[in-house]
């Protein structure tokens, strides 16, 4: 009996999101199974297959407007995920505007150990080495990130650990849906070192938008580690979200600590926004600290010289505090400003 059309349809839709799950991978002994009983208990099965090296992998959904995570290569594009150079694809053709919908999460695995974590878009062409690959279907995102979580949280403070809980942090920023933003979330207030919280941060305002700003900023306001809320600044920096330099200029006046709001009028100017200038200068006439006050006539040197340069003159030539107008000299000094040798020509015939 023939398949009536619905049922040929239907088959023909899920034969083809199976296959365009697959990655497009080469040089690998590439073998696909449903993830059945649940992502942990799959990946446990595929490490027990093999004594040697081996890649698993799956496939989520892609948050929107990312762009493509693959390797680059003198115009061409393909990562060999042993180090070795991919045949890569060519850079060129048919751009799709709504980017890469996917992305495939991979594991290397060694002797029952787990390694390495990486990601890449769905469209990456990858070279496996030569290596088993075990493909796992039906992943839910909720598991691929509750499993990349665990490995976050499991990571001690070795080199190699902290790789490891760097590549579950990139790879869950890539998720689609609030399950991702919510683990981010958790790892930037709790996790067990602070260079897995920058990393957290990093991700949330390059990543999440208005939801992942809104974290940011809040660690930023109430974390109690220096360190943490200068990376959280650097973090902000990354972010579109409307109200991301509003939060950095809030720190660069308010933050108890003179190093993080010097550390907030330093990427202020990095913005060269109006409001960024305007929060420098306050910094310069009102901060109580004079190291803020120092950072802050730095902090006018990363302007375009043409905003920048003026405004030490001005500062060199009449400011009341001496510290600002030896800062302001010095930084004129060092810019190669024919303004700044006209000045001090100009000082040296008084």
């Amino acid at each position: 009996m023939k398949p009536t059309w619905p049922l040929l349809l239907v088959t023909v839709l899920v034969t083809g999101a199976l296959v365009a799950q697959q990655p497009p991978v080469s040089n690998a002994k590439l073998e696909t199974a449903q993830a059945q009983g649940g992502l942990e208990k799959a990946v446990r099965v595929a490490m027990g297959k093999q004594a040697g090296a081996t890649w698993i992998g799956w496939a989520v959904k892609r948050i929107p407007g990312e762009g493509q995570s693959c390797c680059w290569n003198n115009g061409s594009y393909g990562c060999g995920l042993e180090g070795q150079k991919a045949t890569a694809a060519p850079a060129g053709g048919a751009v799709k505007l709504e980017g890469p919908t996917q992305e495939h999460v991979l594991l290397r695995v060694e002797g029952g150990a787990l390694g390495k974590i990486r990601s890449f878009s769905a469209d990456c062409p990858l070279d496996a080495g030569g290596l088993p690959f075990h493909w796992l279907t039906g992943v839910s995102a909720a598991e691929s990130v509750a499993f990349l979580a665990a490995q976050v949280s499991q990571a001690g403070t070795a080199r190699e650990e902290q790789r490891k809980a760097d590549g579950a942090i990139h790879a869950i920023a890539q998720h689609a849906g609030d399950e991702a933003l919510r683990a981010l979330e958790r790892v930037a207030a709790q996790g067990s070192t602070e260079k897995i919280k920058h990393q957290a941060l990093f991700w949330l305002g390059n990543s999440r938008g208005e939801e992942g700003y809104r974290v940011v900023a809040r660690v930023l306001r109430e974390d109690a580690s220096e360190k943490v809320r200068e990376h959280a600044i650097f973090a902000l920096t990354q972010s579109r979200a409307p109200g991301a330099v509003e939060a950095i200029v809030r720190a660069a006046k308010e933050d108890k600590s003179a190093q993080v709001r010097g550390q907030a009028l330093f990427w202020l100017a990095q913005k060269a926004s109006a409001t960024g200038k305007g929060a420098i200068s306050e910094a310069i006439e009102k901060d109580p600290d004079t190291e803020v006050k120092r950072k802050a006539v730095f902090a006018l040197t990363q302007l375009p010289k043409d905003e920048g340069t003026p405004l030490l003159i001005q500062l060199a030539r009449s400011h009341a505090n001496l510290a600002v107008r030896k800062q302001a000299m010095f930084w004129l000094g060092q810019s190669k400003d024919p303004r700044a040798l006209r000045f001090f020509e100009e000082t040296l015939a008084r």
